[in-house]
């Protein structure tokens, strides 16, 4: 049932009130004045806090301002011997959801707690989903991608995810960088018993110690600087569902021990709370470390590497399968190609041969990478060698570009500024003008963008980045 919190400065009337909502199954909670209110809330929050309007030091009015500052979901019934309009708007301005007038009998009040308790399942469960449809939108782009390769080495990998996928064990990616173990990460859930579920991405590497924390775990309001409202984590927004923790191998000791505590107990606490949540989360990590040396160095916990190495997977890099590399080529083109350059439709054979020497040291995150810079910059319906980039057609670059060499009257820096000029037109060409996708194609971002043309004269003086 409900948590409860009940704050009144009268004995017999909170004790009555206390007595009245434990009869009916919730669990109660109750303090004599709204400092202690406040502290009650801060370790643990209630669906529902019934306060009394006059009291001592902090009166009823001040309690419910100071909840709904402290948790903007929280639910607040007031309690008034007055009864007056003026009270009752009042309250309601602050944030309460309804007043209640004593004396009254246990029956008015079990009411309007139900009321107040719908009320609050109705909050959370739209703070719930909304904070599962934003993680899940954060990760949308990646969901229909789909694992391309028919050498020996991805075809048994493929077979190993489909009988993996069926069980609900903990499983741990390994491979190097680029070589695709979240796209793994996602065949596995989409195959699972648990696919209706949210699949909820955590990349550990991009955090710090105590936003990583938070991230997994979530946190209550005010528990650190910057907390200013609770916050769900990402066990919480995977249950159900899928967890697919990114780079474990980069997670700090302290964190090792409560991921082991949740992977073991299913159950966890938020930062700065006292309540105990319970998930029911399948638990998909992945690294390019070699965590078995990690745990010999110290570095990593051996009871988490064993709770998290239950199904080990290994993805080969694409120099073990250099006969996956037209077909993954193909497939970033027909990918790319309708937003960078609808002209280009297909590759040459010599591009495609090209692409084979290349040894691909970042995997299949390089080769996308180079199909999309060799769009940018062809000019023909099919991808030749000379678009592709220098390092992969065969070509030296030409450091002078056809520039003259610095003589003193042609400084260096003048030079760069014009070949940055003569990028920036090609890739706005390219873009249509569309001053987002020329930023994106170019690698900086739009109000650096808007600088840039400005300072080259592509627009006028003043315009500001109205797409920034």
């Amino acid at each position: 049932m409900a948590r409860i919190l009940v704050i009144d400065d009268h004995d017999t009337l909170r004790e009555g009130m206390t007595v009245t909502l434990t009869r009916s199954g919730h669990t109660v909670s109750a303090v004599k004045s709204g400092a202690d209110g406040l502290a009650a809330y801060k370790k643990a929050p209630f669906d529902l806090v019934v306060t009394d309007l006059k009291m001592d030091g902090m009166d009823g009015i001040a309690v419910t301002r100071a909840l709904k500052q402290l948790d903007a979901g929280a639910v607040v019934m007031v309690v008034t011997a007055f009864g007056t309009i003026e009270t009752a708007v009042l309250a309601m301005q602050e944030g309460a959801y309804d007043f209640i007038t004593k004396p009254f009998p246990p029956e008015v009040l079990r009411a309007k707690v139900d009321k107040g308790l719908e009320l609050s399942a109705t909050r959370r469960q739209v703070e719930r989903l909304t904070a599962r449809t934003d993680a899940h939108d954060a990760d949308a782009a990646l969901t229909h991608r789909d694992i391309v390769g028919d050498s020996e080495p991805m075809q048994k990998l493929l077979g190993q995810v489909r009988k993996v996928a069926a069980s609900d064990a903990t499983v741990l990616v390994r491979g190097e960088s680029g070589t695709g173990k979240e796209l793994v990460a996602r065949m596995i859930h989409q195959q699972s018993p648990r696919r209706d579920g949210a699949f909820v991405v955590v990349h550990c590497a991009a955090l710090a110690e105590t936003l990583l924390e938070s991230e997994l775990f979530g946190h209550e309001r005010g528990s650190f600087t910057g907390a200013v409202k609770r916050k769900l984590g990402r066990f919480e927004l995977a249950d159900g569902g899928t967890l697919f923790l990114d780079e474990i191998g980069e997670i700090p000791s302290s964190v090792q021990t409560k991921l082991l505590r949740v992977l073991q107990e299913k159950e966890l606490q938020r930062v700065g709370g006292e309540e105990t949540l319970k998930v029911d989360v399948r638990v998909v990590s992945a690294t390019h470390r070699d965590l078995q040396a990690e745990v010999k160095a110290g570095r990593f916990r051996e009871d988490l590497y064993y709770r998290l190495h239950i199904v080990p997977l290994t993805l080969p890099p694409l120099r073990e399968r250099p006969e996956d590399i037209a077909a993954l080529a193909r497939h970033f083109v027909a990918k790319h190609a309708p937003r960078v350059n609808r002209r280009v439709t297909g590759i040459e054979d010599a591009t495609l041969h090209a692409l084979t020497r290349h040894a691909w040291p970042g995997n299949v995150r390089e080769l996308e990478n180079a199909m999309e810079q060799s769009l940018v910059f062809a000019e023909g319906e099919r991808l030749t060698p000379a678009d592709l980039p220098p390092h992969l057609s065969g070509q030296t670059p030409r450091m002078d570009a056809g520039l003259p060499v610095p003589q003193g009257d042609r400084p260096l820096p003048e030079i760069l500024e014009d070949l940055e000029r003569q990028l920036i037109a090609r890739a706005y060409e390219k873009a249509g003008g569309v001053k987002t996708e020329t930023a994106r194609l170019l690698g900086i971002k739009t109000s650096a963008l808007y600088y840039k043309l400005e300072k080259y004269g592509f627009l006028p003086r003043g315009e500001r980045p109205e797409e920034a």
